[in-house]
């Protein structure tokens, strides 16, 4: 008999833990609506589009709201979606025109018009300090848009902004009403999603505060990208997006048949599930691969020769080995294979604790005995943070640890939960390695880790004034922003890959994906362009998906 959809969300909710105790309100097993059971290991934390690379904010926003362009997650070609075209250019990159669909409607029934639409990037490029509404980092030297007529819209940049024909297609620009963002940070966050209007086709239709979400379809959808294999309303009438943070509760709800969707699987349990006929999918966010910067301003950081002795002391492939699957490719440069400008950076990374523990002498950083090595009465350690957003941040470190612990170098796990790692990954003083990845499908995802007014993953920052400490990085990263041509874009990107490897400032560890477990009987999961899923063509074997 063919289990109701509040028993599977109720079940996986009561195994992590009984968040809403009275389990889930879902369609009655009568009502004939077709729904899944998303898992999801943390919950939202806001629903504003330039703060939904967080993947639990971006599996939200990917879904309820449209964009100008749309981007093939397969082959990165860009499409139009809500814009009738690809937009047209002038040569330096500075103005760009699109035309805008006159068929398109928010949720609320309002019309898209262009004067929304430039509402939106208005404040999307510069956010609002007002309201604690942050800019978009894909989003750089915006001047100011402009309405040229009923269905024409331009953007103007004070510099050459090449990368922002992408950006229009990221859920960091997804499209919200006018009322919507008029709201300040609360208001797009928990407790309150169900008031974020859009043009997409699934929205918030019922929230329980912290632990789930209900995404409906739209019955009047029908502006879908003309590259997607769907048109029309979403095949599935909705979404439960459900908070279960423990691994054991996601694998073996979806084992089990209690929940059809669950993402971050650990590795070891891959091969488990697919036993039980679960499909594994690993989508790859083709920017920035997950890896280890290194704060090169700090004192014990200053000497390069320290910098490639942690290089040559972690044994990566141990790392992957030990922790991981074939989901999780080995990382030959700062960049993803995958990724737009990406330039191998070969036998860069070599595992060698021989020649760790010479540099390290070499340095003047010696032990007696099995200690950690000295110098002028200081120890050599080191903090690092915990990336909860990555997968298993925590025993990456660990791995490290134990590594670096032979070359007598300590490491030290920084405490606290995502606020502090986020505010103590400003100081370098607090934490000297972070750990850290960025996804987005276009050259300048490398601009968003290491530049300056960006992510600054390095903290390229000279002590005691504003001017960066290596500003050579600083003006290639401004050079792959500014450059138009995509020969000269591709080439720069690679110099900044070199220049990374050349003063040993990072250590690429592995090509983040993100994955999924997708219970049988449930096809047409797909992904947008760095792996958040897309759930707009998603479809429902009954039959096969109760005889689990």
């Amino acid at each position: 008999m063919l289990r109701s959809e509040s028993a599977r969300a109720a079940v996986a909710i009561t195994a992590a833990g009984s968040l809403l105790a009275g389990g889930c309100a879902a369609p009655d097993e009568g009502s004939g609506a077709v729904a899944i059971t998303y898992l999801e290991p943390q919950f939202f934390r806001t629903l504003y589009p330039p703060e939904a690379g967080f993947y639990p904010n971006g599996a939200v926003v990917n879904n309820i709201a449209d964009r100008l362009l749309y981007q093939d997650p397969e082959t990165l070609e860009l499409h139009p979606w809500l814009a009738t075209d690809l937009p047209e250019v002038n040569d330096d990159a500075t103005e760009f025109t699109f035309t805008i669909r006159d068929d398109v409607t928010f949720s609320d029934g309002s019309p898209l018009t262009p004067e929304t639409v430039v509402k939106n990037f208005d404040l999307f490029a510069d956010g609002d300090d007002s309201r604690t509404l942050s800019g978009s980092e894909q989003i750089t030297n915006y001047s100011h848009g402009e309405v040229l007529d009923d269905h024409t819209v331009r953007f103007h940049f004070d510099k050459p902004e090449p990368g922002f024909v992408q950006a229009t297609s990221s859920f960091n620009a997804g499209i919200l009403s006018d009322e919507t963002l008029d709201f300040d940070s609360e208001g797009f966050g928990p407790g309150n999603a169900t008031n974020v209007v859009a043009t997409g086709p699934f929205v918030v239709a019922e929230e329980d505060l912290g632990t789930r979400l209900v995404l409906r379809a739209r019955d009047d959808y029908d502006w879908a990208p003309e590259a997607r294999d769907h048109s029309g309303r979403p095949e599935i009438d909705e979404v439960h997006y459900v908070f279960a943070a423990e691994d054991s509760v996601r694998v073996g709800a979806v084992r089990s048949g209690q929940a059809d969707i669950a993402r971050e699987i650990p590795a070891p349990e891959e091969p488990l599930l697919e036993e039980y006929g679960v499909d594994v999918q690993a989508y790859g966010t083709n920017g920035m691969n997950n890896q280890i910067a290194f704060r090169f301003t700090h004192p014990k950081l200053q000497d390069i020769r320290v910098r490639r002795a942690l290089i040559a002391a972690i044994d990566r492939e141990e790392v992957l080995y030990t922790l991981f699957s074939d989901s999780y490719p080995l990382a030959a440069s700062a960049m993803a294979r995958t990724a737009a400008g990406y330039k191998e950076q070969e036998g860069a990374y070599t595992y060698d604790p021989e020649l760790a523990e010479r540099l390290l002498d070499e340095a003047g950083w010696t032990r007696q005995g099995g200690g950690l090595r000295e110098k002028d009465g200081e120890t050599l350690e080191f903090t690092i943070n915990e990336a909860l957003p990555q997968p298993r941040s925590r025993e990456v470190v660990t791995k490290i640890q134990e590594q670096l612990a032979r070359i007598g170098v300590g490491l030290h796990l920084n405490p606290g939960d995502q606020a502090a790692q986020d505010s103590d990954s400003k100081d370098k003083e607090k934490i000297q390695l972070r750990h850290t990845m960025v996804g987005r499908a276009d050259f300048d995802v490398i601009v968003s880790l290491y530049h300056r007014d960006k992510r600054n993953a390095l903290l390229n920052d000279a002590d005691g004034g504003d001017e960066p400490a290596d500003p050579e990085l600083q003006r290639l990263l401004e050079a792959v922003t500014a450059e138009p041509d995509l020969e000269r874009r591709a080439e720069i990107t690679g110099k900044v890959q070199d220049h990374l490897t050349e003063n040993a400032y990072i250590l690429p560890l592995f090509e983040e994906p993100v994955v999924y477990a997708v219970a049988p009987g449930i096809e047409g999961l797909s992904d947008e362009s760095i792996g958040r899923p897309n759930f707009y063509e998603v479809t429902v074997d009954e039959a096969e998906r109760s005889a689990q």
